[in-house]
């Protein structure tokens, strides 16, 4: 983990080999699926494949956190335990974790961190996670500056700023629930969130109704945030204590992992530069051979969520799609084709551009090309993919928006960076030939020697500046030439020959150092005696699901533990979603927003609203005092059939706070 001064930029992998360019474009450490147990049910890794990316980014001294951050059925703890093992010895660096059961386990040796699903919102619940043995947790992305810098405070930052680390989500898709909080996808289809197989019911469109049944808002996607993006916010998230920050996306495809990784190794760079108390996590600076632009991406429109306070336009309520960005106007609309003058007379289309626009319903409808002409003067002639009878409502002076450039992800198809390490270099005279020394910007040092008889050179007023070009040839390595100083007493001519051979040993050498040199992460201690949880009892929010955890907690003061959602003991309605987003203040229709408005003050209340979608139907209520919203519902029937047919196939164990209910007929 970072040290107190040190920035980690933290980059996602759906596969080792987004991995690898994750590094190659400025990551200092990498997120990644193992083979199993991950949240995200269909990024998983064979391990061969995490050793290889492992191999790859301690090069640079950057390092691979494997996900292991599903609950766990009590026929999936030794397996688990197993898998621990094994990642560790690929040379995973740390595992991410949200089932406390797996401390109860025999575990490897190797760094735990807390997952974003373990919901950390308090100095308190922090605290107790740093106490248990955990060296970094990732904070809910609810939480703004002032709550963060409590966190840092509670953590005891001030007497030991190295033992547990704060990360922080500064760009990608947002869960609109509390990580770790959210029921409604297991409730409806059976398929857990908490076992990384979420079904998004958040995207899905919605009809609002009020308690009288009257509709407050019609086909909106009011549980869809916008996507995270705290480019601006990086200075003060540091002030407040955060230390490693985190890219969103393990689905996310090799385009998407380049740019955003570029976009922030940029702005975090700058940041370096103006504060030299602050410096990288890793080894190496990167150059591009493009311009990062997070906008190039698919994104829903970007927010900086709840960071500097509550905002009314958080959500992507029109549309879970990409917009885009808006290129352009329809000046024609023809039988097969449609004319756009460009905003800006300098954009290029391609063939195969995603283009799309808003209909009249406020719709997003794709328009992709199929064939493009430049007319000249910034006027496109656009020949779409479908038929022109498909893009209803488009019209003269239409807006057209571009949510895809082909010539943006084919620059991001081919080489796009490179990441060196600077060393310097020494070329010393010896008894019996000549020695070069290479030291890198770390520090590690090695050296080569040859066996030659002194020669003069031929030309010796260009002699030098030859000898140097050929031990500054680095190109094929992972090193560049910061300074290389001729430490001889008199001219040499070396031949091309042996100093490519020479500067080869010696790189060779280095590396070695290198990999000689690299240490694994410390595995906290937890404290004795054991830290007491925060609170006496759970419910079914805590995600207890097997034997282990609850031993954990038990053993941690917890007195009344109730299992976990997924063990379908909650039969009756309850939040099957808790978040900070609220329905009521982004309608405009908050009591808090309503005070001090003549003629409206009083009028407002915050009553149960309800969701509907086809045939599943939630509820709305407002937890006004923290500020919160619950997504109320029930499990279905189908689904608890289902749990009782798994359970009895698994073999699950699980202990029950009441009897088991009669079993279900079909």
């Amino acid at each position: 983990m970072p040290l107190p001064h040190q920035l980690e930029l933290l980059s996602p992998a759906r596969d080792a080999d987004i991995g690898i360019e994750a590094v190659n474009h400025g990551a200092d450490a990498v997120y990644i699926g193992g083979p199993g147990f991950g949240a995200r049910a269909s990024a998983g890794n064979a391990l061969a494949d995490i050793e290889r990316l492992c191999r790859h980014a301690h090069r640079f001294d950057a390092r691979i956190f494997v996900t292991l951050n599903t609950i766990l059925r009590d026929d999936e703890l030794e397996p688990a335990r197993q898998l621990t093992w094994q990642l560790y010895e690929a040379g995973a660096d740390a595992l991410i974790i949200q089932d406390m059961g797996l401390l109860q386990l025999d575990l490897p040796p190797i760094q735990l961190h807390a997952s974003t699903q373990t919901d950390i919102r308090t100095p308190e619940k922090a605290r107790f996670l740093q106490d248990v043995g955990l060296s970094q947790i990732v904070l809910a992305r609810e939480l703004d500056l002032q709550e963060i810098a409590a966190i840092r405070d509670a953590l005891g930052a001030a007497t030991d700023p190295a033992r547990c680390t704060l990360e922080f989500f500064i760009h990608g898709a947002l869960c609109v629930a509390y990580s770790g909080q959210c029921y409604i996808s297991h409730a409806h289809t059976g398929r857990s969130a908490n076992r990384g197989d979420c079904s998004q019911a958040c995207r899905l469109p919605y009809q609002v109704l009020d308690a009288q049944g009257r509709f407050v808002a019609h086909d909106a996607h009011v549980l869809s945030m916008k996507d995270n993006n705290q480019s601006l916010n990086l200075r003060p998230l540091i002030d407040a204590g955060v230390r490693s920050f985190k890219i969103e996306g393990r689905y996310k495809d090799m385009g998407y992992v380049k740019n955003i990784t570029a976009h922030y190794r940029r702005l975090f760079d700058e940041i370096l530069e103006e504060r030299p108390e602050l410096a990288r996590a890793a080894s190496g600076r990167c150059t591009f051979s493009f311009t990062p632009d997070p906008n190039q991406n698919f994104n829903r429109e970007f927010t900086d969520y709840f960071v500097n306070g509550r905002k009314d336009d958080i959500g992507a309520f029109d549309t879970p799609k990409n917009p885009g960005q808006p290129i352009g106007f329809v000046t024609r609309v023809g039988s097969d084709h449609f004319e756009l003058m460009a905003d800006d007379a300098a954009l290029q289309l391609s063939n195969g551009d995603g283009l799309c626009y808003w209909d009249a319903q406020k719709e997003l409808v794709g328009a992709q090309s199929n064939r493009v002409e430049d007319l000249g003067d910034g006027a496109w002639r656009v020949f779409p993919k479908d038929p022109m009878a498909q893009l209803h409502d488009l019209r003269q002076g239409t807006v057209i928006n571009r949510n895809r450039s082909m010539d943006w992800a084919r620059t991001l198809e081919k080489k796009s960076a490179d990441r060196r390490i600077g060393v310097w270099l020494k070329l010393s005279e010896t008894a019996d030939g000549l020695q070069l020394c290479v030291t890198d910007e770390d520090g590690n040092a090695a050296s080569a020697q040859t066996q030659l008889a002194h020669a003069a050179p031929k030309d010796e007023a260009n002699n030098d500046a030859k000898l140097r070009e050929s031990l500054a040839k680095l190109g094929e390595t992972i090193f560049t030439p910061i300074d290389i100083v001729l430490d001889v007493p008199r001219p040499w001519f070396v031949p091309a020959s042996v100093a490519n051979a020479l500067r080869r040993d010696a790189i060779a050498a280095l590396e070695a150092a290198r990999a000689a040199a690299w240490q694994r992460l410390p595995r906290a201690e937890p404290v004795q005696p054991p830290a007491p949880y925060p609170e006496d009892s759970l419910t079914y929010l805590a995600n207890v699901f097997n034997h282990a955890a609850r031993d954990f907690y038990a053993q941690h003061g917890v007195q009344v533990i109730d299992a976990a959602y997924e063990s379908h003991e909650e039969e009756g309605e309850v939040s099957l979603m808790i978040t900070k987003h609220c329905v009521r203040f982004s309608l405009s229709l908050c009591p808090k927003q309503a005070k001090g408005v003549i003629g409206v003050k009083g009028t407002v209340k915050a009553e149960p609203l309800q969701l509907v979608n086809g045939k599943e139907k939630l509820t709305l209520r407002f937890d006004c005092k923290p500020c919160e919203m619950h997504v109320v519902g029930k499990i279905k029937r189908g689904v608890m059939q289902q749990g009782a047919r798994e359970a009895a196939e698994h073999a699950l164990r699980f202990y029950r706070t009441r009897p088991a209910p009669a079993a279900f007929s079909d």
